[in-house]
């Protein structure tokens, strides 16, 4: 595929010692196996809000945010999500820099930079294994977030092309049952009970 100077941000988030959070950067490492054409920077961001605040504002035409997300459907189901980006003239205080907390990114990444974020879609999991707000760590993903993370590389390869052809775009789920209605909305819930380290 030639680059077309579209520039296109997948940035896998979670906490990989919570249990199904991990899967924003189980997706990562799986398309080290599987990458993606050239002109697409992948990066795992884990829990470096601050970091992906930063790189939000490099330029990017689209960033696809990978992470888990409690929207109420079948544990393993994949969604795609545009959700409404924060405007920087709010008027609100900065948020905090530190944790990844997706709504809270974006809020400071709009407070940091001057000019529009880029457009930003979710690929989100819906996750079986929550952890507790209490608990420090949870390792191991479950096994339909597992079986979801090389559905979602699959997921990225086709939608991937849509995107650097036209940014715009809303690109479909390589599975159409598993597409969620791609309309603006809220992000989805953070996977831990209260917890902002995500």
């Amino acid at each position: 595929m030639t680059w077309t100077g579209t520039r296109l941000l997948v940035a896998g988030v979670g906490n990989i010692f919570l249990a199904d959070d991990a899967f924003g950067p189980e997706v990562i490492r799986a398309l080290d196996q599987r990458p993606l054409p050239s002109g697409v920077r992948v990066r795992d961001f884990g829990i470096r809000g601050m970091d992906l605040a930063y790189e939000l504002l490099d330029g990017y035409d689209t960033a696809v945010l990978v992470d888990a997300a409690a929207r109420g459907h079948r544990p393993g189901t994949l969604s795609l999500i545009e959700p409404d980006l924060p405007d920087r003239a709010t008027g609100a205080a900065p948020p905090e820099a530190h944790g990844m907390d997706p709504a809270k990114v974006l809020a400071l990444a709009a407070h940091l930079g001057d000019e529009p974020l880029p457009r930003v879609l979710v690929l989100a999991c819906e996750p079986e294994v929550r952890p507790r707000g209490d608990q420090d760590i949870a390792p191991g993903i479950s096994a339909p977030v597992r079986d979801a993370v090389e559905r979602a590389v699959a997921a990225l390869h086709t939608m991937v092309p849509v995107l650097l052809a036209d940014p715009a775009a809303t690109p479909p789920l390589s599975r159409p049952d598993e597409s969620a209605d791609p309309r603006p909305a809220g992000l989805p819930l953070p996977v831990g009970d209260g917890t902002e380290d995500r």
